[in-house]
């Protein structure tokens, strides 16, 4: 880590994927300023693990800001739809799931280029990963490139030359399992994260929606226990 490093604002939601990006950019040396959004998603349980994993990881600070997308809906995961289950990789890969939220990233970045610009910051940590969420538009390298170039001319910070922004995505072209292995190179407690789009009660993951079905052919593919405690006989 090196000494005196600047701020980054980092897109933390709790899971698996932005818990890592969270330890990376620590390890980059930034002080790190974790960005939550409560969006209206179908449960709290990410928030809260949001505020675990920031915590444990020594985020400087951290903002949960409240915007709910269910306003707008066209989303299983912002509305009354069913979430798809059981899928395979590949079917979740092949086309743009219902579980996309319309323009969730590029609000979320908005929103994390907002308060970068206030603390001066010109670097902005988001745990997009195209290869597992291929189906994903706002998972792309040609969104990220096409966000950051905004960045640059949609700023005072940019216009004036006071710095150039960069999106960060360091997880983009990795796989599950080696985000993991980064992960707990770099000492994230997996415990800590939330990844299902459909907890019970208790808070016991479903195992079947596509994010769990992901976290655990990851874990199983990096030779590494999954500390994720499902429902039922999971």
């Amino acid at each position: 880590m090196r000494d005196n490093a600047g701020p980054a604002v980092v897109l933390l939601s709790g899971g698996l994927d932005s818990a890592t990006v969270l330890a990376v950019a620590r390890r980059d040396g930034f002080r790190c300023h974790a960005l939550t959004i409560a969006y209206g998603q179908r449960h709290a349980a990410e928030v809260a693990a949001a505020r675990r994993v920031a915590a444990a990881l020594g985020a400087v600070e951290q903002r949960v800001i409240d915007l709910d997308l269910r306003a707008f809906g066209g989303s299983a995961l912002t509305a009354d739809l069913p979430l798809p289950r059981d899928r395979s990789p590949e079917a979740m890969s092949a086309d743009i799931p219902i579980t996309y939220v319309p323009a969730r990233n590029t609000i979320f970045l908005a929103l994390a280029l907002a308060w970068a610009e206030v603390l001066g910051s010109f670097d902005i940590y988001l745990g997009v990963n195209a290869i597992d969420y291929s189906g994903y538009p706002d998972c792309r390298p040609q969104f990220i490139a096409a966000f950051e170039q905004l960045a640059n001319v949609a700023t005072k910070a940019g216009v004036q030359n006071k710095g150039r922004f960069r999106i960060h995505t360091p997880l983009i072209q990795l796989s599950k399992a080696d985000i993991i292995r980064l992960g707990v190179s770099l000492g994230v407690d997996y415990s800590l994260t939330h990844s299902c789009y459909d907890p019970a009660p208790d808070g016991a993951a479903c195992g079947r929606c596509d994010s769990c079905v992901l976290r655990r052919a990851g874990f199983t593919a990096a030779g590494i226990a999954d500390p994720t405690r499902y429902g039922n006989e999971q």
